[in-house]
């Protein structure tokens, strides 16, 4: 006798990556370098500070941490208009259950983030794929076509996309947000490593009550295990989530690590600069050597094999060298990481068969 499992959820597989023992790991996009000891010191502290009243919940709203991410994101943010969950999947999660569901419909771009169309099923919501041009480009005119077309209630862009990399012209943005009848989420969780000049949703903000920024700790500040994202937005969406999410959904521990995070940024983010240029190496690299390559603004590079994309794969992993198979033919994913790791994946690449 079968579980009486929802048929929509059969056959299907659970979201994640390879978790395999090599001495090179470039297949998640974490940031590569470890928290700083001044950093774990002050985490160690903040955490030591909470233990004794663990007997107690944590602050249902995570205030003070709402209003230290406010203060990092700047563009005149509130707490108010700030929320902060168990990763942006979480803070995902929760729009689609307050503003999409059953009956409603969500609209992506792929290739883009493949957690949306799964996280699009788990609440009910129907899931339609835009699709992206075959550069992986995303144009104004055929985005607003998809969402007349399809009318969704909530429409997710990724900037910079993953797994492509590439951040949006923002007259996407604009024009989608013209457009568009229901929400426009713009997942930026690699906004930290855009190219110079390269604009942020946030600054659009005013004035757009359906607009909705999505961002992470994870990559950037290098803070994957600790597992915090966060949106910015106006209040009366920040005021919906809350009637979606869990009592006390980040604890205690979580608001304390995260909020000494924050006070030590300067410390974390000083590895951004160093991943972007080992980001650029690669390009530079790999174009030099004839792989199509595409334009990046986040830790990662997706590139060409020249072939069949699995057996690359392999013949990498039989290197050491742990990188992405997205799903895309004759393309893969490396996540851009220390020089000597830069060096690893670049040699192996060099004697591939």
């Amino acid at each position: 006798m079968s579980l009486p499992i929802r048929d929509d959820l059969r056959g299907l597989t659970p979201y994640g990556a390879p978790q395999l023992d090599v001495p090179v790991l470039l297949n998640t996009n974490e940031n590569s370098y470890p928290v700083p000891d001044a950093v774990v010191e002050a985490i160690a502290k903040a955490l030591q500070a909470e233990l004794r009243d663990l007997n107690r919940y944590p602050d249902r709203d995570a205030v003070a941490l709402r209003a230290d991410l406010a203060g990092y994101l700047g563009h005149g943010l509130t707490a108010e208009q700030v929320w902060a969950a168990n990763g942006s999947n979480e803070v995902q999660q929760q729009l689609l259950q307050a503003f999409a569901g059953p009956g409603r419909t969500a609209l992506g771009f792929t290739p883009a983030y493949s957690m949306h169309p799964l996280l699009a099923k788990g609440t009910g919501t129907a899931w339609v794929d835009g699709y992206r041009a075959e550069d992986f480009g995303l144009s104004a005119a055929h985005a607003v076509e998809q969402v007349e077309r399809h009318r969704p209630d909530i429409v997710f862009l990724c900037s910079p996309n993953n797994p492509t990399g590439t951040a949006l012209d923002p007259a996407v943005v604009a024009a989608v947000l013209d457009a568009a009848p229901g929400m426009v989420v713009v997942d930026e969780a690699y906004a930290e490593f855009a190219r110079p000049g390269t604009p942020s949703a946030l600054s659009v903000l005013p004035g757009h009550e359906r607009l909705v920024v999505s961002r992470t700790m994870s990559k950037a500040f290098g803070f994957a295990g600790g597992r915090l994202g966060y949106l910015a937005a106006d209040p009366g969406v920040v005021d919906a989530v809350q009637l979606v999410r869990l009592p006390y959904h980040l604890s205690s521990l979580t608001q304390a690590a995260a909020r000494a995070a924050l006070a030590h940024r300067g410390a974390l983010l000083a590895t951004v600069e160093a991943i972007k240029e080992q980001r650029d190496r690669i390009v530079r690299a790999l174009r030099d050597r004839g792989f199509r390559v595409a334009d990046s603004d986040a830790n990662f590079v997706l590139y060409e094999t020249g072939g069949d994309q699995k057996k690359v794969w392999r013949d990498l992993l039989d290197r050491g060298v742990l990188v992405r198979d997205v799903g895309l033919a004759g393309w893969l994913r490396v996540t851009a990481g220390t020089p000597a790791e830069t060096d690893a994946f670049l040699s192996a690449m060099e004697v591939l068969p």
